[in-house]
């Protein structure tokens, strides 16, 4: 049976990488069929829009996309792209892994912890934006309601319960922000109650920063909201080599978004350096979600084994392999 997806090619380096992370998919075969759409610089340079249509219908039509990252045109439309399509296909929940990959500049070698940032609300959103007519005063809203806090956290711990992990720490300002993160807090709380199973604790954002630092082997799964969860997850890849090996989905009840995290990187586009492995951990996400687990631990694993051997790292990993080059080695070890 095929799957047809949405494959957005993205910006600056978004197209070598996606070619690279297709490859080693077709290597799998899965019976993936692509929808080629664009989003970005690139479609706004083709249409003048950075979301056309077509795009917005061929997610809701597949339900599930792969997207490379994505540059938002200075001065023109929305402030994000990607903050954009959440709120269009309501895409709640972002799932953060962040794993230990032999051959880092990693400190650390035993990190293996998710973070599960609500997706939909928060400061992040940049509600209400407004700079007064002098320049001296600027504000905005953040909004945080029960539904979203209730969704998230319940995401996070049927997470935990569906892949084994044994604990969920609740990050959060309720100490300071009294009304929105106390709201969080306060709902994470009765959410977590009716999960016994799983250990919970809480935990303020800026200790929490500095535990991860220190000792963050005590984490197993995060969940926090929208603001927070995007320091944090951008501090987990810190801690296991960078962006270059951090993916992120984007869940919502009728759609879904699987990503690399990290920027268009306009400055080595077109040199055939740039790392696919973000984008390929994102797809090994997209297996999980369509139920391919033995497909997805098969791309880990291949991962793992090729940068185990150093074999066609790229530059930002130490080795001398091309965007390409890498993502063959990774397809011969699935092939092996």
């Amino acid at each position: 049976m095929t799957q047809k997806i949405a494959v957005i090619r993205g910006d600056g380096i978004g197209p070598e990488i996606m070619d690279a992370t297709l490859h080693v998919l077709d290597g799998l075969n899965l019976g993936l069929e692509y929808d080629f759409v664009d989003a970005g610089l690139s479609a706004y340079e083709k249409c003048g829009e950075l979301l056309p249509a077509a795009t917005m219908e061929a997610i809701t039509q597949h339900r599930i996309a792969l997207k490379s990252p994505l540059t938002t045109p200075v001065g023109e439309g929305f402030s994000s792209i990607n903050v954009e399509l959440r709120k269009r296909f309501d895409l709640y929940a972002n799932v953060r892994p962040a794993i230990s990959f032999p051959n880092t500049k990693s400190r650390y070698e035993n990190i293996d912890l998710i973070t599960v940032r609500e997706n939909t609300e928060g400061a992040y959103i940049g509600e209400g934006q407004n700079v007064t007519a002098d320049g001296e005063t600027a504000t905005l809203t953040q909004r945080v309601t029960r539904t979203g806090s209730e969704r998230i956290v319940r995401y996070a711990f049927d997470l935990a319960r569906r892949v084994g992990r044994k604990k969920v720490t609740v990050v959060h300002k309720a100490n300071i922000l009294k009304s929105t993160s106390g709201l969080f807090l306060k709902v994470a709380r009765e959410v977590a109650a009716q999960y016994p199973d799983i250990q919970c604790n809480e935990m303020i954002v800026d200790n929490t920063c500095m535990q991860l630092v220190m000792r963050p082997e005590q984490f197993d799964v995060i969940v926090t909201t929208n603001l927070f969860g995007d320091i944090i997850s951008d501090l987990c890849a810190g801690l296991v080599g960078g962006l270059g090996l951090a993916p992120g989905a984007n869940i919502g009840t009728t759609a879904a978004i699987f990503e690399a995290v990290h920027g268009s990187a306009p400055d080595i586009a077109g040199k055939g350096i740039a790392n696919p492995v973000a984008l390929l951990l994102g797809a090994a996400q997209m297996l999980d979600h369509l139920g391919k687990l033995d497909e997805a631990r098969r791309l880990r694993a291949a991962i793992v084994a090729t940068m185990r051997d150093r074999d066609h790292l790229t530059p930002d990993l130490g080795g001398t392999g091309t965007t390409m080059s890498f993502a063959n080695a990774i397809a011969a070890h699935i092939a092996a």
